[in-house]
């Protein structure tokens, strides 16, 4: 049973909805129906959930859920999981918002930040002819990173003012992915009017370059160092069925990675948001199985924006900050609680711990690091494992094969058992001795992390090696020299940080010894 504590903490979460203001246009919902239960089929950045400016906070943007509501409602983006099977058996064929399970599923997706900036990003897109179905923009040039080093050159040669005040004067590149729906058309149609973008490979045609996309690496194919509407961007254009199948399956991490921290949807498509929902659910279940019983809502969001670094080539090369992750979710607090919180709320074996959830403004207090709580019950978390995406858990079943000498033919005839495939879709898989078994294993941590590691290594490393021939040798040059760059000024600002801290310790040991 869920303590008193938990509950109020669940039913804390409506205040990053409310806003009579902002929602009073809307008609009475039913009682059936959530808090916050804008119909999927309007945009979740239409003018209802705009802020004003850049300093309107995420509080502000709440809903009062009528009293005939429960507590447990609140702050929900879908249906309790136990009611609903749309992680288990989803219908990713889907092509309508009005398609999917709930009127409001996904809304923990869509990040609230300021609306001039918003139609900047909005309007770089406009500037391809080629159909883009799915967008969004990440990366340190679209959230804050705190102890992030800003660019030592003027990036941006004329960039609006909205993106100038919003990066306040750090000129960093505007990172994009751009989901399509058929690669070689998209870049017929983008080398026909964007030419420029592309390296020599372009020169070949777009059947060579989608050949590139699709058949190396993750699927992706990155144009950098790009100046569209007078701002410095890099985009990445993927097909929508490999990037829901990474989101779904975790093929290579590649993408889903970078949806597990907060990205500015720009584009949406219902099949990705459901993808993408199974995504961040699978994250939040493997970062549990990494944490221990007691643990703080800082050390969660650091678990989950961690494993896209794990086996990624750069994270080894002196090329990226080696304290980004506390940088992303240190800066991101706000951002990381609108994603997660919902599904948290929806799981049955973690709660938050902490009597701060039950005030009003904590979700915009970064300095409230929550505690939090899951249960170790080996069934629960048994049943964590068979739920995870498909392609991983296999990664992590044969890590368990060769640690427990498992002999073949008996592994392969328990695979065959587990293959979700051939499972009944009315019944929510549920994990069986060989699950509990690695769920109570003391190796546990360490497989999981290998399998992560395994799982990103390959098409990382190829994703690397193909910059320099989708980029050109000087951009991609360009862009070592950058990474490299950020990488010593993050080293500098930390041995300061490290210095400073450790004056005021010495300067507190020096005041008690008086």
């Amino acid at each position: 049973m869920r303590s008193a504590m938990a509950l109020n903490c669940r039913g804390g979460y409506s205040p990053l909805w409310r806003s009579p203001a902002r929602l009073s246009c809307l008609p009475r919902l039913p009682a059936p129906v959530r808090c916050f239960a804008i119909d999927s089929r309007q945009n979740l950045d239409s003018p209802l959930l705009r802020p004003a400016n850049s300093n309107l906070s995420t509080s502000s943007l709440s809903y009062s859920a009528p009293s005939h509501l429960s507590s447990s409602a609140s702050f929900s983006t879908s249906s309790s999981l136990s009611e609903s099977d749309w992680d288990h058996n989803p219908n990713l064929q889907i092509s309508n918002f009005s398609e999917l399970p709930t009127r409001d599923f996904g809304a923990n997706q869509h990040m609230i930040i300021n609306q001039e900036f918003k139609e900047a990003l909005r309007q770089i897109l406009w500037q391809f002819r080629a159909p883009i179905r799915y967008a969004f923009a990440y990366g340190s040039g679209v959230f804050s990173q705190s102890g992030s080093a800003a660019s030592s050159t003027p990036t941006h040669p004329s960039a609006p003012a909205a993106i100038k005040n919003m990066q306040q004067g750090s000129g960093k590149m505007i990172d994009f992915i751009f989901g399509v729906s058929y690669s070689q058309h998209w870049h017929a149609l983008n080398l026909s009017q964007h030419r420029d973008h592309y390296s020599g490979l372009g020169s070949l045609g777009s059947y060579a370059v989608s050949q590139v996309q699709d058949r190396f690496g993750a699927g992706v194919y990155f144009n950098t160092h790009i100046t569209v509407n007078g701002t410095l961007i890099k985009y990445g254009v993927v097909n929508l069925d490999t990037l829901c199948d990474d989101l779904t399956q975790w093929n290579t991490l590649y993408l889903a990675g970078r949806l597990h921290k907060p990205v500015k949807i720009l584009r949406d498509h219902p099949k990705v948001r459901l993808a993408n929902q199974m995504n961040l659910l699978s994250a939040l279940r493997v970062a549990l199985l990494l944490l221990p019983e007691r643990f703080s809502e800082f050390e969660l969001y650091s678990t989950i924006a961690g494993m896209s670094y794990m086996g990624d080539l750069r994270m080894v090369l002196p090329a990226e900050d080696p304290g980004k992750v506390r940088n992303i979710v240190s800066g991101q607090m706000a951002h990381f609680r609108r994603l997660y919180a919902p599904l948290i709320n929806n799981l049955p074996n973690v709660d938050f711990q902490d009597p701060r959830c039950t005030q009003e403004d904590w979700i915009d207090n970064p300095d409230a690091i929550l505690a939090m709580e899951q249960d170790m019950d080996p069934v629960k978390r048994g049943n964590m494992v068979r739920r995870l995406p498909e392609a991983f858990r296999q990664k992590l079943y044969f890590q368990y094969q060769s640690r427990y000498q498992i002999p073949r033919a008996e592994f392969n005839k328990m695979m065959q058992e587990n293959n979700d495939s051939k499972q009944d879709v009315l019944r929510r898989p549920q994990g069986g001795p060989f699950e509990r078994r690695i769920a109570s294993d003391s190796n546990l941590q360490e497989e999981v992390s290998t399998s992560i590691s395994k799982t990103i290594r390959w098409p990382s490393t190829v994703q690397t090696i193909k910059g320099p021939l989708t980029a050109g040798l000087g951009k991609s040059w360009n862009y070592i020299k950058e990474k490299r760059e950020k990488h010593k000024k993050s080293q500098t600002i930390a041995r300061s940080v490290a210095a400073k801290s450790a004056a005021k310790s010495d300067a507190k040991s020096d005041a008690k010894k008086e």
